[in-house]
């Protein structure tokens, strides 16, 4: 205690993190923060190789920002690449090791003062400025501070894995102070300095989310970006939060463009591998913890009946994909409860619950446990799988008469195989008229009601399928932007696609086009 007390207090007083990181001589990172070996390493060689692709300047000024270990490897790489093309890049960051963890003052300064030194290998082709001691804006415009308190409450969500959280804990008093913090620092930074295009990943959350917030109200145009399961593919938003997933302009593009043999070819052997449990591709990873099993089989493993089957195909709790995408309801979690507390008078029709197979990696409460503490005893005719439970979740598809969903793609594929669907949460695919939308609790229940009296009447059409078809292949295959760094495994890639092989015409004709839509550019979805 009383060391963190000295930490604090010398975190406040000027010039003692750099006296003490001049005194102790130290290439390492302090208590509470990051190595960058991998980085210092690589960087020299990195520059090089930019320095050698150079090509005349665009006038274009371009910032990126960005905080946290991986996003930072990752962005200084894309920041290179950007001025290798010619823009005039800036790389603004935070020296943050954690989102959700608290570290001393002095610490963290003295992690600033280790960045710093590790980055300085960009100087020359990239100006590199650290946020953490950057001016403040004086006062915040109403249009950011009222943001403030909702931004917080997600960040803590999202910290937690969980939707109900505590606005008297710690954790929302440090995130709150944080994203005040920040936006003061990124309205003064921005309202300095002139940029033409910044570019920034998620957009959704953290100080990611705050710098979104203040460039859309000062009207500065801005790319936020994100990772799927793709290998070499990146989601992109223009002026917008990538993890919205809007996909309105590509579908408008495309809508009226029926797919080729070819193309039909691809998306049914991609969902062939999606349901089987298997890889395909440049997917780097299965969607099921187990191969598929047949319908027969699960119905025998969960003892379901010829009744009509109801299939709820549950989110990870506290994705980013997840929050704030409710419509009528308050959350996924409150439209979950009064679901089951409807079914639990249903004895004519069976209920499935499935806890998403992904949150067997989380780090925070499964909706299993949720629900299961809720209901500690339910009827014969519900079941909630846990997100370990060795069953298929195409098998379920595969047995299932109606499909609830809050914005999970499952949704998408129910409604591919021709049954309907119900969506409860702002998804990509909402509104794309493949599938059923209630937009209060009143119009859900009537909905519900209906479907179950008679399933094949509101099933999609034929039309509605292959169009559900479509829209998939568009989403799986087009909305992704070719890209040849993914920050979840950044240095295999780095290893595949060094910068000078990225900067040849090989590499150029894959990627150059989504450098530009990084730096500014209009998103051509034709």
């Amino acid at each position: 205690m009383n060391k963190t007390k000295l930490k604090d207090l010398l975190g406040d007083l000027p010039y003692t993190a750099e006296l003490y990181w001049l005194i102790q001589q130290s290439d390492k990172p302090p208590m509470g923060g990051y190595s960058a070996d991998k980085l210092k390493e690589a960087l020299p060689r990195w520059v090089e190789q930019a320095k050698a692709a150079q090509r005349p300047k665009t006038g274009k000024r371009v910032l990126i920002f960005t905080m946290l270990r991986y996003w930072v490897e990752h962005s200084a790489m894309t920041a290179l690449a950007l001025a290798a093309l010619g823009h005039e890049v800036t790389l603004a960051y935070l020296p943050h090791a954690h989102w959700k963890k608290p570290v001393s003052k002095f610490d963290l300064r003295r992690q600033d003062l280790y960045l710093k030194d590790a980055l300085k290998p960009l100087n020359g082709m990239v100006q590199t400025i650290s946020l953490l001691d950057a001016p403040q804006a004086d006062s915040l415009p109403e249009e950011i501070s009222k943001q403030l308190d909702a931004a917080a409450y997600r960040d803590t969500q999202y910290s937690l894995l969980h939707e109900e959280i505590d606005v008297e804990s710690n954790l929302y008093a440090m995130r709150h102070t944080r994203d005040l913090r920040h936006a003061s620092v990124i309205l003064a930074f921005l309202q300095k300095n002139s940029f033409d295009a910044i570019t920034l990943p998620n957009g959704s959350i953290l100080e990611f989310g705050m710098t979104f917030k203040v460039a859309q109200y000062l009207n500065i145009p801005v790319t936020t970006y994100e990772y799927g399961e793709q290998s070499e593919r990146i989601w992109m938003a223009q002026n917008a939060d990538v993890m919205r997933q809007d996909t309105s302009n590509l579908w408008n593009a495309k809508k009226d463009t029926h797919l080729s043999e070819a193309e039909w070819d691809r998306v049914k052997d991609f969902f062939s591998a999606r349901q089987g449990g298997g890889l395909w591709e440049n997917f780097s990873r299965t969607w099921q913890n187990i191969e598929s099993q047949g319908a027969s089989k699960v119905r025998e493993e969960l003892g379901l009946d010829e009744r009509p089957l109801i299939l709820l195909p549950a989110n990870v709790l506290g994705d980013s994909l997840t929050l704030g995408r409710h419509t009528f309801s308050k959350s996924m979690t409150e439209w979950m409860t009064r679901t089951i507390e409807f079914f639990a008078k249903r004895d004519d029709v069976q209920f499935v619950l499935r806890v998403h197979p992904g949150e067997g990696i989380g780090w925070g409460l499964s909706v299993y446990d949720i629900l299961t503490e809720k209901y500690p005893e339910l009827p014969e005719n519900i079941h909630i799988l846990r997100a370990d439970a060795k069953i298929n979740t195409y098998d379920l598809v595969n047995t299932a008469d109606i499909g609830l969903v809050f914005t999970t793609t499952v949704g998408m594929e129910m409604a591919m195989i021709g049954l309907p669907v119900i969506v409860t949460g702002q998804t990509h695919y909402r509104g794309k008229g493949f599938t059923l939308e209630p937009n209060s609790w009143e119009e859900y229940f009537e909905i519900l009601e209906k479907v179950i009296a008679d399933p094949k009447a509101h099933a999609p059409s034929r039309e509605d399928v292959e169009s559900a078809w479509t829209y998939a292949y568009r989403f799986f295959f087009e909305y992704p932007q070719p890209y040849p760094w993914h920050v979840q495994h950044f240095w295999e890639d780095e290893e595949k696609w060094p910068l000078e092989k990225v900067m040849t015409e090989e590499g150029l004709s894959k990627f150059e086009k989504t450098f530009s839509y990084l730096a500014g550019e209009k998103i051509d979805w034709q």
